[in-house]
């Protein structure tokens, strides 16, 4: 994915001069002098040229000098470059990444499980945080749907995908169900929309009730107003994996302390991470947002990798990391793109 900026005025030895700062900064995390990068150059120049080149970067935005006589690091504009040009050299490797097998990620009947899973993965390997995303149940296709009485405000909903996993989700309501009510809406869902989801059968019987309110007139008003409160619910119940927050806590020199606070309550708040998470799913093969661009502050100093995950060109979720600005993009960018397209192919497979 590419966020396109405006065509900057930069020569060749400009964007190698660039790279090679952005490039030393994310392995040393110091300020890079005018002598060493003129040694670092592939036709070496001098301190002085190299000099000039970093004044004309900082002052196009590129770099910033921490200290007066110091070296420069690159500023979040100067690492969009960095990866919009990691992006337009084609960086995913023809290899692929040695993740565990399709069976791994199958070896639970749970969706939940299986995601759960797929966090872990991308913490482990990219030692950084990761996370996914889950897909709201209504967008999720179904081979068998089940309502249960829990309780007199609660009904549990069963989905048994077409891909052969199972959701679970929780349902408050205020109005009464019985079971038996419950079992005909399900039977009822089941003779007559397998292979759909929740969503389309909302849109179908509001638009249908007329029709079918002559053959089903309790069962539909049943199910209609319980679908009506599932997906209020819904709206506000994303629910997201995150595994690998203690490697965050092992990068103090990465990553402000404080901030780092502000980010784990955002943690412990998932509706909101989620939220925020949602709201930048897009079709993009991998996405990356670096500093300011996420528009909050408390967590400026971190980058996100995410792509999305899904079968039939429907986006289920996304997928992906936060780390610092400094995680290594050749390798994380890689990564997520072969997670979600494994994670993918194992939903789309029992299609």
């Amino acid at each position: 994915m590419r966020i396109e900026l405006k065509k900057p005025t930069l020569r060749e030895k400009d964007v190698q001069i660039l790279n090679l700062i952005v490039e030393s900064y994310l392995k040393v995390g110091k300020p890079a002098s005018s002598g060493h990068i003129s040694q670092e150059m592939d036709t070496p120049v001098s301190s002085a040229t190299a000099r000039n080149i970093m004044a004309k970067l900082e002052n196009l935005g590129y770099l910033d000098q921490p200290h007066t006589s110091a070296g420069r690091i690159p500023t979040d504009k100067g690492l969009r470059f960095y990866v919009n040009n990691l992006f337009e050299k084609a960086i995913y490797p023809d290899k692929s990444i040695d993740l565990p097998t399709e069976d791994f990620y199958r070896k639970r009947g749970d969706f939940n499980s299986l995601l759960d899973n797929v966090s872990h993965i991308l913490s482990e390997y990219s030692d950084n945080l990761g996370f996914v995303l889950s897909p709201r149940v209504s967008i999720v296709n179904f081979r068998h749907l089940r309502f249960i009485k829990v309780s007199e405000e609660k009904i549990m909903v069963i989905l048994i995908t077409t891909f052969i996993l199972f959701l679970t989700e929780m349902v408050e309501t205020k109005s009464y169900f019985t079971q038996t009510e419950l079992d005909r809406a399900s039977h009822y869902i089941n003779e007559n929309f397998r292979g759909k989801n929740l969503l389309f059968v909302r849109d179908l019987l509001l638009r249908e009730i007329p029709a079918y309110k002559m053959r089903y007139e309790r069962i539909i008003r049943n199910l209609i107003s319980l679908l009506k409160i599932y997906f209020l619910q819904e709206e506000i119940n994303n629910q997201i994996f995150i595994q690998g927050t203690s490697n965050l806590l092992e990068k103090p020199d990465l990553l402000d302390m404080d901030n780092l606070k502000s980010l784990f309550q955002r943690f412990e708040e998932k509706a909101r991470l989620a939220k925020l998470l949602s709201d930048v799913i897009s079709l993009d093969r991998v996405k990356v947002l670096i500093g300011t661009e996420f528009s909050l502050p408390d967590i400026s100093d971190c980058s996100l990798v995410l792509s999305h995950y899904g079968y039939d060109r429907q986006v289920l979720g996304s997928l992906g990391i936060i780390g610092p600005k400094r995680i290594p993009y050749r390798k994380i960018i890689p990564l997520v793109d072969c997670v979600a397209k494994k994670l993918s192919e194992t939903i789309s497979f029992s299609q």
